[in-house]
C-alpha cells in the first residue's frame, strides 16, 4: 500500500464510502494506525469510536451488545498501535502499515494474548472497557 492508497482508504472510511467487503481486519489496522500516528492515542480513540460506529451503520450493521462496534477491541488496539507507532516513527505512513501487517500484532487473534476469549467476547467488553485478564497491555 502506498501513502496515497492509505490516504484514500482513510478518506473513504471517514466518508462512509468504504464498502463492507473492504472493511477487513487489515483495513481496521491501517486506519487505526493512521489515526494514532496522526492524532495521538486519545484523539485517535475518539475519532475511531465515532468513525467505526458510523461506518457500521452505513453498512446496515447494528452497534449493540452483540454486534458492531466493540469498545474493548478498539481501545486495546489503539493502545497497542500507539506503542507500535512510537517504535516505527521514522517510517512513512505506508511503511508503518506494511510493518504492522507483517507483525504478529496483525494476527486476528493477537488480543487473545491479553484477554481470555470469554472476557473479550462478553457484552460488557463490547459496550465498555474491560481490563485484560491474561497479560497487561504495553
Amino acid at each position: 500500500m502506498t501513502d496515497a492508497e492509505l490516504e484514500n482508504l482513510v478518506k473513504r472510511f471517514a466518508e462512509c464510502s468504504l464498502p463492507k467487503p473492504e472493511w477487513t481486519h487489515a483495513a481496521h489496522l491501517a486506519v487505526g494506525l493512521w489515526h494514532v500516528s496522526r492524532y495521538g492515542r486519545d484523539d485517535a480513540l475518539a475519532r475511531l469510536r465515532a468513525g467505526i460506529s458510523r461506518l457500521n451503520e452505513s453498512h446496515g450493521t447494528v452497534n449493540s451488545a452483540t454486534g458492531g462496534y466493540h469498545e474493548t477491541v478498539t481501545r486495546a488496539y489503539v493502545q497497542l498501535l500507539a506503542a507500535f507507532a512510537a517504535r516505527h516513527a521514522d517510517k512513512t505512513a505506508a511503511e508503518r502499515v506494511a510493518a504492522l501487517l507483517a507483525d504478529p500484532l496483525a494476527d486476528k487473534h493477537a488480543l487473545l494474548g491479553f484477554y481470555s476469549r470469554p472476557r473479550l467476547e462478553c457484552a460488557a467488553a463490547r459496550l465498555g472497557w474491560a481490563e485484560p485478564d491474561l497479560a497487561p497491555l504495553p
